[in-house]
């Protein structure tokens, strides 16, 4: 149901290692299905730095505005322009196009969920 080469947060963002100490970042599928039609995204500037859990952005949707936290501590290096004219991006493909943020990694991933455990998580609150 997740992709089982990323990694999770409990606040429903996914992190992509890279493997040379780069991640990509992301909203999950459950997330911008709760939000739904998703309107407008704030990002960050590149360059910018971030610790973990701290807020990096916003996603607008026609139902709310949810917070973006950052998985772990990283420099954002590259951000998704494509969303500011496609913001549906991430409702339609929310781990490929509807990536938010690229990071150089200063942080520990050992707090992020795998998907077995974000699976968990996520049947634990729809139910």
């Amino acid at each position: 149901m997740f992709p089982a080469d990323l990694k999770y947060t409990k606040d429903h963002e996914w992190l992509k290692p890279a493997g040379d100490g780069t991640a990509t970042v992301g909203i999950t599928a459950y997330a911008q299905d709760a939000l739904g039609d998703v309107v407008f995204v704030d990002l960050p500037e590149v360059g910018a730095s971030f610790t973990e859990g701290e807020e990096f952005g916003t996603v607008e949707s026609v139902k709310t505005v949810s917070e973006l936290n950052m998985p772990t501590a990283g420099a954002v290096l590259e951000v998704n322009e494509t969303l500011g004219d496609h913001p549906e991006a991430v409702n339609e493909d929310p781990y490929g196009k509807g990536w938010m943020v690229k990071i150089k990694l200063s942080g520990e991933l050992a707090g992020l969920l795998d998907a077995k455990a974000y699976e968990a998580l996520v049947n634990s609150e729809s139910h």
